[in-house]
């Protein structure tokens, strides 16, 4: 069976000149969710952070609209140190990925600085300008408290992202059995519940007022997971269900979830494991489990295992308790997303487009193990 020892790390491209763009409330994406027979029996669980991945905020750290997006600018631009000890800009376009070997990124030398596009990071402020103009909600449109929000310049903001809502409107059209779970380590998940719940059910939402004719139903209450050396335990209502038990567990329970819903998982764990990978948000991988793929979308995802955001546990036998911590760079784009936010604001079609490079070459590894 497949190992999961290679990424392809395929890049999807388009060629008509769209670049991805949809225009809100088309009928059907300009993308499309591929599919073919044997992938329309396979039900897709989608794990999804919530700050800096479908909400432009983050409440860990307290920043309004305006301040997460420029701080998520120095965690995407890139430089070095040269001898004289000054501070080198190797690129002047923000990207996921280093533009060169010895590239560092800029949060990693300086840490988050505020205000990072008005000082240190001024070339990229028309980057900032720019999506934050794509963010805008609607003009004319009255605001709404549970879908918009009022940034720190006093603008109105879209607070969950249309591409998030693309994404279902894509997902339920293509006929695909999925389940979507927010994973933050955040407090806002009660809100992005409500939120998601208002815009699916009451069709409040401006650029999808169909959005309740996909009829997908929402768990408004938020469950936990609590890691400790002793072993992994996931609650929600009268839900509990503990890796002391066995992996296997949590991994059928995850996969059985219907709708949507969410986890707030445990920030303390993973900040007094230095913010590495051994104390990640947990994920459960079985690479001989063909009814059901898991991916996981997450702006913190890094392909260093030092500075990550979850732990990819992967079994190690067809129905078997045991798993293995794989490495981020080993299931990258095939099960863990690393969020462009850029590119989650500006395209429509961005998480449809990833989640469908992430079935191709999950497919690709499964036919190379098998082979």
């Amino acid at each position: 069976m497949a190992d999961f020892t290679e990424t392809s790390g395929r890049q999807a491209e388009r060629h008509d000149g769209t670049n991805g763009r949809a225009v809100p409330g088309e009928s059907a994406s300009p993308w499309g969710l591929r599919s073919s027979n044997h992938r329309q029996r396979k039900k897709l669980v989608l794990h999804m952070d919530v700050n800096n991945t479908v909400v432009v905020s983050d409440t860990v750290t307290g920043q309004g609209t305006v301040a997460a997006l420029d701080g998520f600018l120095t965690t995407s631009t890139w430089g070095k140190m040269t001898r004289h000890g000054k501070w080198e800009w190797l690129s002047d376009s923000p990207s996921l990925l280093p533009p060169c070997k010895d590239a560092v990124r800029y949060s990693v030398q300086f840490g988050r600085i505020p205000g990072f596009t008005s000082g240190a990071g001024r070339r990229f402020r028309g980057v900032l300008d720019e999506h934050l103009d794509q963010l805008r909600w609607p003009e004319g449109v009255e605001e709404d408290s549970e879908l918009s929000v009022k940034g720190e310049d006093g603008r109105l903001y879209h607070w969950i992202l249309p591409s998030f809502f693309q994404l279902l409107k894509d997902l339920v059209q293509e006929g695909w059995e999925f389940a979507i779970l927010f994973r933050t380590f955040g407090t806002d998940l009660p809100r992005v519940l409500r939120a998601v719940h208002r815009a699916l059910n009451e069709g409040a939402h401006p650029l999808f007022p169909d959005l309740p004719d996909l009829k997908i139903n929402v768990n408004m209450t938020p469950g936990k997971i609590r890691c400790s050396k002793k072993g992994i335990v996931l609650s929600r209502a009268e839900d509990r269900v503990s890796s002391r038990d066995g992996e296997r567990g949590l991994y059928q329970y995850f996969s059985s979830v219907q709708g949507l819903g969410g986890f707030q998982d445990h920030f303390d764990w993973w900040a007094s494991n230095t913010f590495s990978i051994r104390g990640g948000k947990p994920l459960w991988v079985d690479p001989f489990d063909q009814s059901v793929q898991h991916i996981f979308i997450d702006d913190n995802m890094r392909q260093d295992d030092e500075d990550t955001i979850v732990q990819p546990r992967i079994f190690l036998d067809p129905g078997g308790n045991d798993t293995r911590v794989a490495c981020t760079s080993e299931l990258y784009d095939i099960t863990l997303v690393q969020n462009d936010l850029l590119r989650a604001i500006s395209d429509l079609n961005y998480f449809t487009e990833r989640v469908n490079i992430c079935l191709e070459n999950y497919e690709r590894n499964l036919q190379q193990g098998a082979g």
